[in-house]
């Protein structure tokens, strides 16, 4: 019996790894380091949002990933009113401890282990080079997946089409209505996968309503359910 896709694609952050988990244990140990005095909950709240928005800044292309990894702290900082912080030191420390923290979403490993051999699958992720390989490498994925896609490697970032078209001339060529993503982020991953003719998969766990016209194929609330629509017992 035929199976329904032949290639999937996992988002890294937000979908099998926790970024919230492992930004809150990141943003606090550095203030330690720093010596910046203690990281509040409204602090943490305040620069999540600062940081979600140059994200969706960069997915727009109005700001490039090198503009917005410095420029989201400098906003932070100066929220905050912590001055004379080198907000370039502390953005390369950040992304260090990033990848050296791993909080895994629901069964996230074993989910990938077990689909090993049975469908070919691939990290697809904006993150940066530093961070993303220290978590994969760290958290054992990197020795599950079959291979790892980057944004800044490729030159271009989710939801372009340019990401997907340079992810599609390394992996075996297939009918890209049979090649699936799956993520958390409607703006990065689902309407990627509209903008590169492939299926998409929502993971939203926390039940996020939908407000915007990008429509996934799928959605799920736990990414064992993954295994159902890839007809895989």
């Amino acid at each position: 019996m035929t199976k329904p896709f032949d290639i999937l694609l996992w988002d890294v952050d937000g979908t099998l790894l926790d970024f919230l988990a492992a930004e809150d244990i990141s943003i606090r140990s550095l203030f330690k380091d720093f010596d910046l005095g203690v990281c509040t909950d409204e602090m943490l709240c305040l620069y999540s949002a600062i940081n979600a928005d140059y994200w969706k800044r960069l997915e727009r292309g109005e700001m490039s990933k090198k503009e917005i990894l410095v420029k989201r702290f400098e906003t932070f900082f100066s929220q905050v009113g912590i001055r004379s912080v080198d907000c370039d030191a502390f953005d390369k420390a950040y992304q260090k401890r990033l990848g050296e923290t791993v909080v895994f979403r629901d069964n996230s490993y074993e989910l990938v282990k077990s689909l090993k051999g049975v469908i070919p699958q691939y990290a697809a992720s904006n993150g940066t080079i530093v961070a993303q390989t220290g978590k994969l490498t760290r958290s054992g994925l990197i020795h599950l997946l079959d291979g790892v896609f980057l944004s800044e490697k490729l030159g271009a970032e989710k939801p372009s089409v340019l990401f997907f078209d340079k992810v599609f001339e390394t992996i075996p060529t297939v009918d890209r209505e049979r090649i699936l993503i799956v993520g958390d982020s409607l703006t990065s991953d689902i309407l990627g996968a509209k903008n590169a003719g492939i299926q998409s998969c929502w993971y939203n766990p926390s039940h996020k309503p939908n407000t915007t016209d990008i429509k996934p194929d799928f959605e799920i609330e736990h990414l064992s359910e993954i295994k159902k629509i890839l007809d895989i017992n």
